[in-house]
């Protein structure tokens, strides 16, 4: 059997295994880096309705890509780990280029994740392959776990670019959970963010956008 194989037919993970949640209490703060600029502009509370996009790993949009009523928002529990994953393709903090900004947001009720740290992937039939190898595979994954666990609000995962830091990538069913006003919002050319830009590079090895 391959290491990281695509997942079960529907409705066979619900019917031999139960969820191992993570809960985000109310008030946890999630981060996120997103494009206020480029060819897709969104804002910071938005849903990504279009999908699924080839570099994300965990869009639970079916195929084809298009725009669906299925939605995501990937974030994480510390500023760095989206320094990291967002800029992982250039390893370089781009702080102007199509406008990024930091924000974060307390959750406004609790979530429930299904967590993919621990054992639960193996447990499934996959593994930890999952936090890092295939994304269409993963993704996959994703379609499935959605499908056949209608309660959960989305992942709970280790950033492969953060050292297993945790991050997040929440369905739709959380935006009940998105407050109205965000904890923390600016531009990551903004200089309040210079000293976490430039720890943010050394932690990684990362350049810095003039």
């Amino acid at each position: 059997m391959p290491k990281f194989p695509g997942p079960p037919s529907p409705g066979e993970l619900v019917a031999r295994l139960l969820p191992e949640l993570k809960i985000l209490a109310r008030g946890t703060i999630i981060w996120r880096t997103y494009y206020r600029g480029g060819a897709h502009p969104v804002a910071w509370n938005r849903f990504r309705y279009w999908g699924p996009v080839a570099t994300a790993r965990f869009d639970h949009h079916l195929i084809p890509a298009g725009p669906q009523t299925r939605g995501t928002i990937y974030g994480a529990l510390r500023v760095y780990t989206c320094f990291a994953e967002v800029f992982q393709d250039t390893r370089t903090i781009e702080r102007s280029r199509n406008r990024p900004w930091l924000v974060g947001f307390e959750l406004i009720r609790p979530v429930s994740l299904l967590d993919l740290t621990r054992t639960w992937p193996t447990k499934a039939g996959a593994s930890m392959a999952i936090n890092s190898g295939r994304r269409d595979r993963a993704r996959a994954w994703s379609v499935r776990i959605y499908e056949d666990y209608p309660t959960i609000d989305g992942l709970y995962y280790p950033s492969s670019m953060d050292g297993n830091q945790p991050s997040v990538a929440l369905y739709e069913r959380a935006k009940t959970a998105i407050p109205t006003r965000p904890h923390f919002h600016r531009a990551v050319a903004d200089p309040a963010l210079n000293a976490a830009v430039v720890r943010a590079a050394l932690l990684f090895g990362y350049g810095v956008e003039p």
